[in-house]
């Protein structure tokens, strides 16, 4: 469809609500944008609000909800803030900082927020929406937790008051795997006014295990109740291979996956990763590759007998750096980490957890928390500086760490408020520092900002990241997904199997191409299961999009 045809026909709409939080509504918007892809339509995710810490960043530097950024990739584009145009990103009981098109509004305790913030929601939630509807040729919405929320629909910007203004028909999904699905279903549409119940245009039954033959009785009493169809049982998928979206799912991953033949076959000849599991722990998605790894078993502790003899230890990141280092002390397991470093151990930290290996973290306007300093780990010779500015870009470059036979390149993205101030004549012999530390020692980053419209010269964008060991034991970088980038994640695993004594291993995961991969896995379980023909026909598609009106070739 041309630009022409789009503005004067806006693209049309589908929206994927829940009777639940934790039902599966992401993943099914990623599998049907990935469909309607495949069937030739321009298609683009949209969620007005979300509340998670583990983000995207956009390319021109924005910080959006990851899965929006997941399901923009799964449509082929370029992520954008239209997409996510509030973000909550919690910090602390009832208080979350609130991002609108990608940028901080403030911090906000959740009826501040309502009363004032979701006052004034609506312009730009619409404003976006409109803005996405006049470049694609569909949008497909997610809500967010449930539309039944009594108390919550009168300030409602994310589930049936967002679908009205998109005038999309919603698709109900419901989670058979915790049970009660029936009573689910029926009691959200009761809990619904009758021109929101009019929207419903049928259900999708997620994560099923067994005979649907034997679910089929249910399934003809669900719509002769309600008189609407089921669109489609969806069998539980196991390892879909995409990220999650919050702690709660990771922690269920975890535990699904630390149970499972994979996981146990790896056994002895597999390397002990251990992953602090901070309580304010965000941006998890940075250890996804590990997890997938062959020869990785990555673990998750937080307390002091869960430590064991790991091979490497990530400090991962933090929506709270402060108050998550002030817990490592609590618990014991700053001691273990210190104990680590001093037998030799090897240590990684990521973003948040980087912040705490310097010497001090200052926060003179209390923005990270309410302490004005916290004396660091004083392993790297830096203190980090709080600032009411947050840093988000996407970068590219090189890293050259110690210990390993060559410098790679690397592509991430920075979310931080943290200011590295450089000490290094601060720099301790008995750390591993050299006597006089120079750049080349211990800054094995060199990234520039790789936003495609950042209008600074090559110089001006450049610059020196992160920090190393002599010996390149222990390192910290600001980059999230530094991990992400295979040859030099396999020459990370690959140093800590010669540590052991180990042979060092050829090829590993390539996981873009797997994560490609799974899209289209995940696309062509739900396109078996649901009727995509109905769906389609339902938001007013054609089969296929050289069938549409309009179409220009």
């Amino acid at each position: 469809m041309s630009r022409e045809s789009r503005a004067a026909q806006p693209a049309r709409t589908l929206m994927v609500q829940g009777t639940a939080s934790d039902v599966g509504k992401s993943l099914l918007v990623t599998a049907l944008c990935r469909i309607l892809r495949e069937d030739g339509y321009s298609v683009a995710p949209f969620k007005s609000q979300n509340m998670s810490l583990n983000s995207y960043v956009t390319w021109d530097g924005k910080e959006i909800g990851r899965a929006q950024g997941m399901q923009a990739d799964a449509c082929g584009i370029l992520a954008t803030t239209d997409m996510n145009p509030i973000l909550l990103k919690p910090k602390k009981d009832m208080v979350s900082q609130v991002i609108v098109h990608g940028k901080p509004l403030g911090d906000y305790e959740a009826r501040t927020y309502r009363e004032e913030v979701l006052a004034e929601a609506g312009p730009i939630v619409r404003d976006a929406l409109r803005r996405l509807r006049g470049e694609f040729d569909v949008v497909v919405l997610e809500g967010a937790g449930s539309p039944a929320e009594i108390n919550l629909k009168d300030r409602d910007i994310v589930n049936m008051r967002a679908a009205a203004w998109a005038d999309a028909p919603v698709v109900l999904a419901a989670d058979i795997d915790r049970g009660g699905v029936f009573a689910s279903i029926v009691g959200t549409l009761e809990l619904l006014e009758p021109e929101e119940r009019a929207r419903v245009c049928g259900f999708v039954i997620n994560k099923f295990r067994g005979d649907v033959s034997l679910l089929q009785p249910g399934l003809d009493w669900l719509e002769a109740r309600t008189g609407k169809p089921v669109l489609g049982v969806v069998p539980y998928l196991a390892d879909v291979g995409l990220e999650d979206e919050d702690s709660l799912s990771l922690d269920q991953a975890i535990r699904a996956e630390a149970g499972s033949a994979a996981y146990s076959s790896r056994g002895t000849d597999a390397l002990d990763i251990a992953v602090v599991r901070l309580p304010h722990l965000s941006n998890f998605t940075d250890l996804d590759p590990l997890r997938a790894e062959p020869d990785a078993a990555v673990r998750f502790v937080s307390r002091p007998e869960q430590w064991g003899e790991p091979d490497a230890v990530i400090v991962p990141g933090s929506k709270n750096t402060v108050d998550d280092l002030l817990w490592l002390r609590a618990s014991g397991l700053a001691e273990r980490l210190e104990t680590h470093r001093r037998q030799g151990g090897r240590i990684v930290g990521l973003c948040g957890g980087y912040e705490m290996f310097g010497e001090t973290l200052r926060d003179p306007d209390r923005t990270e928390s309410d302490r004005v300093e916290l004396a660091g780990f004083g392993w790297f010779p830096f203190d980090v500086r709080f600032s009411a500015e947050k840093r988000t870009v996407r970068a590219d470059g090189n890293v050259a760490l110690p210990g390993l036979p060559t410098a790679y390149p690397v592509a991430g993205y920075e979310i931080h408020t943290g200011i590295v101030e450089w000490r290094p004549e601060r720099a301790a012999p008995d750390r591993g520092w050299p006597s006089e530390p120079s750049a080349e020692a211990v800054r094995p980053f060199r990234l520039s900002e790789s936003r495609l419209d950042v209008g600074l010269a090559a110089a001006e964008r450049e610059a020196e990241e992160g920090c190393a060991s002599a010996d390149g034991r222990i390192w910290g970088t600001f980059l999230h997904g530094v991990l992400h980038n295979d040859d030099f994640r396999r020459a990370w695993l690959n140093g800590l199997r010669a540590s052991k004594g180990w042979a060092t291993m050829d090829g590993g995961v390539r996981f873009n191409e797997r994560r490609e991969a799974a899209f289209a896995r995940l696309a062509a379980h739900v396109r078996q299961h649901v009727d995509v023909s109905r769906l389609k026909a339902i938001a007013g598609l054609a089969a296929d999009r050289t069938e549409s009106e309009g179409v220009v070739e």
